[in-house]
């Protein structure tokens, strides 16, 4: 079937604002208190051939949240193909002797969203290969790539150390946040506190007092203290039976981040740095000494999808620009998806408002119509297995983990949750062997409130 007469049917029931829905739904949404006017819902076909099964205010333009990142990932799985892949090129300016590089070290970020401890850590190892243990000069930082505004990372929801809340960069490292894994050791009665990445000329605690109690509210128990990119510590302690657990947390100078993990891993490697790290630029004409790649996009999907890791979106997002416009600014990159939509989506509806390509957004708007028409496209594209296989599993991985179907059924549906938003947005399997697009979103105070309504949508589509 073609797009246009994909768009006619569900716009042609979009149009049906008076139908009924489910029960279930129904009551759900009235336990919930939450109106009918706050929802839209999409049942379709994932192939398009017949009218959609439902569609509720399927025209009306909604705040998705996280459901925005089906758009981007899609977008660059059409674009960029799913074996697509980010390099980290790594330069030098001297030569070595004994051991020692006279000269500068530059890291040459282009956006990679994967560039995870364990992965900055044989990005240095490539670098002691090539016979250096001392740096004689700096480190130098090259984040050139990406051209965005430095925000508050509090400016969003007064959360400033919540890692959902790190901004892009071009030379992204661990997300610009640590963790601190603790282990509780009965006989000393501390509980030992390790760090990942090391940072250097940070204090990190190394142990805590173990807590007595039940391991509920662990977190608060700890009572963090991170305001202080200097130091960081907990004030409180750690409850003895929750064996051990691990803490994530966003780092109070996110500009800092990149530089203090670098130094501090090649310290922790025993490497010695003469210098300082700066920001700069990688000398002109200069070759790189090596290059890392990141793992293929296929797989950076998978995480961005599953786990709603809202910073790898952004800076999938911005790759666009830069691949496409060679522009990394979030202008290129919107002009880029819109440019995309209009020739791979098409239809009558009106134009999604793109931001950032994570809906960590008061302004991206998108409705459930073009939801669902994109999720047809990307049913009947090459690139279907790799973006269904990227979603959450009811009841298996990801943000589904622990929401699994009364029915039984099978689904694979984008999550998505802000203050005044939350929705799904995916394929599920009927019974009778067809599959289904479904597309459920709540704008509204409280709008979690409406999570039971749309599982009860979806256990309504598998039940065909």
């Amino acid at each position: 079937m073609s797009i246009a007469l994909l768009a006619a049917a569900i716009g042609f029931a979009g149009t049906a604002t008076a139908q009924a829905l489910p029960p279930g739904v129904e009551a759900a949404l009235a336990r919930a208190k939450v109106p009918r006017e706050a929802v839209t819902f999409l049942v379709a076909d994932a192939d398009g051939a017949r009218a959609p099964r439902l569609s509720w205010r399927a025209q009306a333009p909604m705040n998705p949240a996280s459901i925005m990142k089906v758009v981007t990932t899609y977008a660059a799985l059409d674009l960029l193909g799913p074996a697509f892949t980010w390099t980290t090129p790594v330069h030098v300016d001297g030569p070595v002797k004994d051991g020692v590089l006279q000269g500068n070290l530059y890291l040459q970020g282009q956006g990679d969203p994967k560039l995870v401890a364990e992965r900055l850590w044989l990005l240095l190892r490539r670098v002691q290969g090539l016979g250096i243990r001392t740096i004689a000069g700096d480190i130098v930082l090259d984040r050139r790539a990406f051209d965005t505004v430095e925000a508050d990372p509090a400016a969003f929801d007064g959360e400033g150390l919540r890692p959902y809340n790190a901004g892009p960069d071009a030379l992204l490292v661990n997300f610009k946040s640590v963790v601190a894994t603790f282990v509780p050791d009965r006989g000393a009665e501390v509980a030992r506190v390790s760090w990942e990445p090391a940072l250097a000329g940070v204090a990190m605690q190394a142990t805590v007092p173990l807590a007595a109690g039940e391991c509920g509210d662990w977190q608060s128990v700890l009572a963090p203290d991170l305001a202080d990119p200097s130091r960081l510590r907990f004030a409180g302690g750690y409850v003895a039976d929750c064996g051990e657990r691990s803490l994530g947390v966003a780092y109070a100078d996110p500009r800092g981040f990149a530089g203090r993990a670098i130094a501090g891993t090649w310290a922790q490697m025993g490497g010695e740095l003469r210098g300082r790290v700066r920001d700069g630029r990688v000398p002109v004409g200069s070759k790189p000494a090596f290059e890392i790649a990141s793992p293929p996009l296929s797989e950076v999907i998978r995480d961005i999808n599953k786990y709603s890791n809202n910073v790898m979106a952004q800076q999938l997002f911005l790759t666009l620009g830069l691949q496409q416009k060679r522009s990394g600014t979030l202008e290129a990159s919107r002009a880029v998806v819109r440019r995309w939509w209009t020739d791979r989506i098409g239809g009558g509806d009106e134009m999604p408002v793109f931001d950032n390509g994570s809906g960590l957004s008061r302004e991206e708007r998108i409705s459930a119509a073009a939801l669902g028409r994109l999720l047809q496209v990307a049913w009947r594209s090459p690139a279907m297995p790799e973006l269904v296989a990227s979603l959450p599993a009811a009841g298996v991985d990801g943000t589904l983990r622990r929401r699994a179907l009364r029915s039984g059924g099978s689904a694979h549906l984008k999550t998505g949750t802000l203050r005044d938003a939350a929705g799904v947005a995916g394929f599920v399997d009927g019974a009778s062997g067809r599959r289904y697009v479904v597309v459920a979103i709540a704008n509204h105070a409280d709008a979690a409130a409406a999570r039971p309504a749309f599982d009860a949508l979806v256990d309504w589509a598998t039940q065909d």
